[in-house]
């Protein structure tokens, strides 16, 4: 079903219940989601709901996941604040990278008439919805609602009318992205590629038949045997190459993907980038994390920069030498996918060609045909829309945005009168005890509890205590973890706490051997391997923040120098990855970004040079595993000569 005049979640809703479509409850997914989540469970306790509390209209499955996480959105990261006990979304708050956000602001009825509640700011939004079939004639009834969030979600829950309630899932298993924008795309890409969205892989669910076959290193490569490829190319991990492609001599390409039907010339250079179908690369390019479109031509000696995008059929250079953040075009008239009827787009393509003047077109190399859209904010941006200029910047591939505030650690919790426009901070007191209506809590902080949060020495000295148990009386992974979760669970902390405290545990466990050497290595590697997957059983997986958090631990720890034996164990046990050793290399904060110059700001940039020479040697031994495939090729093809040559002269002899 498709309606031409649908622009929003809304319209759609609002055409779903004019024609009739729905008759019962029904799962409401976006057309973006990549999710391998078994829904059972979350239909089956929906249902339950239902049974008994006919308003519950809707459940929201989410997951949850770290601030860094790369598949959470920074430029839209909302705010839930739950029932501890049953689970109702009692209030939800956008929260933008930008303009950056200093309160969420909660209705004091929220806190008034619910014994406990959650403030949650480490939930990612799976985009799946449980609801009841009056789900959409409450979008018929309401046609300002256009978002599901910003503005179904959040004006059912303010309403005084409709009396409806809202519930939210945390979903436990199972992996569920959106691909709202090029950083999204990016990420939920690499996950596929890395396997997370099993069995959504190109080897076991690629459409349209044909497949490919899976390598080691996570390389795709066409089963039909149609790929082309050097033996002198060098083909990186978590790379796709599709069928009928050639790669010439000398190409590296890495954590890529490559479209059908390429060509690739030789000593080309491509980095985490994307290319479409029919798309030629000339000889000497250099295309890093960008996005190029299909049946685009490259030409010799080219250079893209991050975060470029090119579109279908543009022609650039020889010798173009783009921009970071280029975006480009062929001009409306020859774009052979031109919709006549797309007037907005032409509008926009139009608008684009006007600005040609002020654009530098030497960059683009003798013979492009290109239009280059002038990266400029529109006069009427609504800075409180996630559409905003400065907060897209978040979303865009290769964008690292340093030069744009965002949310701060200095963001808070502020409890506030439903019909008050008074910014003042105050107390507010209620039977069930005391909530702060200033909490000095930050938005990077991702839950809250409403008796406030536990002392932070307090809750340290409680999981420090918990986890001496563990290891003096060798409790079992699985026990100590069920522990861990408990206590968090009583004292309403976040989960990143609990993931601080027990890396913390583990690191200063480990016994310092004062000859260093063989032995310290024994002694790292034999603590990793008995309590290192506790670091994932307590929840929430998120390899590249463990290792951030290892780093932040290490820094002002004793045991700062075995930060790369650690590392190099967790790496090991399978807890974190090559990947995520590189994701978290790349992050800013983990050369010390963030820190004031001192001793840990030192110990943190020591412990990136570790990580970059560990990543050094993942480099070199993927030059010589592919150098020992070629020598084992070549011996296997002179085996086979020789063998025929002998048995030639065995024939002649019997002659």
């Amino acid at each position: 079903m498709t309606a031409k005049e649908t622009y929003s979640a809304g319209d759609a809703m609002r055409d779903v219940y004019t024609r009739g479509l729905v008759t019962g409850d029904f799962i409401l997914v976006m057309g973006d989601l990549v999710s391998n989540i078994n829904l059972d469970g979350v239909v089956r306790v929906h249902k339950a709901r239902r049974k008994v509390n006919k308003d519950a209209i809707m459940t929201m499955v989410v997951k949850e996941a770290g601030v860094e996480h790369r598949t959470r959105s920074r430029g839209d990261s909302p705010v839930f604040v739950l029932d501890s006990e049953t689970s109702e979304c009692l209030h939800y708050e956008p929260a933008f990278a930008y303009p950056k956000k200093r309160l969420a602001k909660i209705p004091r009825e929220v806190l008034v008439s619910h014994k406990e509640v959650e403030i949650r700011y480490d939930l990612l939004d799976c985009s799946i919805d449980i609801c009841s079939v009056e789900v959409p004639s409450l979008f018929q009834d309401n046609f300002d609602y256009l978002d599901m969030r910003r503005d179904f979600v959040h004006g059912v829950l303010t309403s005084d009318l409709l009396m409806k309630n809202i519930h939210v899932y945390v979903e436990k298993d199972g992996y569920a992205a959106r691909v709202q924008d090029t950083r999204s795309y990016e990420s939920i890409s690499k996950d596929i590629l890395s396997r997370w969205t099993f069995p959504l892989v190109p080897d076991d669910n690629y459409p349209g038949g044909g497949g490919y076959e899976y390598t080691r290193g996570n390389v795709y490569i066409t089963k039909d045997n149609s790929t082309v490829i050097d033996r002198t190319a060098k083909i990186g991990r978590n790379t796709l190459i599709g069928a009928s492609t050639q790669i010439a001599e000398h190409v590296e390409i890495k954590a890529s993907v490559i479209g059908p039907n390429c060509t690739i010339g030789p000593g080309s250079v491509i980095e985490n980038s994307y290319i479409f179908a029919n798309t030629t690369i000339g000889a000497g390019c250099q295309i890093t994390r960008s996005i190029v479109g299909s049946g685009v031509e490259i030409k010799d000696s080219s250079v893209v920069e991050r975060g470029s995008l090119i579109g279908d059929s543009v022609i650039i250079g020889p010798g173009a030498k783009l921009k970071p953040f280029d975006r480009l075009s062929v001009p409306w008239a020859a774009d052979p996918s031109g919709d006549d009827d797309d007037e907005d787009e032409a509008s926009d393509i139009e608008d684009a060609e006007k600005d040609q003047d002020s654009v530098d077109k030497s960059t683009l190399g003798p013979d492009s045909n290109a239009v280059v859209w002038v990266d400029k904010p529109p006069e009427d941006d609504d800075l409180d829309s996630p559409e905003n200029y400065l907060n897209q910047r978040f979303m865009r591939i290769g964008d690292d945005v340093p030069d744009v505030p965002q949310s701060d650690t200095d963001s808070e919790v502020s409890v506030s009168d439903g019909d008050s426009s008074d910014d003042d901070d105050y107390d507010t007191h209620t039977d069930a005890g005391s909530v702060s209506a200033r909490s000095d809590v930050s938005l990077s902080n991702p839950i809250l509890s409403e008796g406030g949060l536990m002392a932070d020495k307090e809750f340290r000295s409680e999981v420090a205590q918990s986890l001496e148990r563990a290891f003096a009386e060798g409790h079992s992974v699985d026990n100590a973890a069920v522990e861990l979760k408990t206590l968090r669970m009583a004292s309403n902390v976040p989960l990143v706490r609990v993931k601080e405290a027990v890396i913390s545990g583990i690191v200063e466990k480990i016994p310092l051997v004062e000859e260093g050497g063989l032995a310290q290595r024994k002694e790292v590697t034999g603590t990793i391997a008995r309590w290192g997957q506790l670091i994932n059983q307590i929840g929430g997986v998120d390899p590249v923040e463990t290792i951030s958090l290892l780093q932040k631990h290490c820094a002002t720890s004793p045991r700062m120098s075995l930060f790369g034996q650690i590392l190099a164990a967790l790496y090991q046990m399978d807890i974190v990855e090559e990947d995520d050793i590189r994701a978290w290399h790349v992050l800013p904060t983990s050369q010390g970004s963030d820190l004031q110059p001192g001793e840990v700001k030192t110990n943190t940039g020591k412990m990136w040079i570790v990580g970059a020479h560990m990543i050094h040697q993942f480099d070199e031994q993927e030059s010589d595993e592919d150098e020992s495939e070629d020598e084992e090729e070549a011996n296997t093809n002179t085996g086979k000569t020789n063998t025929g040559s002998e048995d030639d002269e065995e024939d002649e002899d019997e002659e």
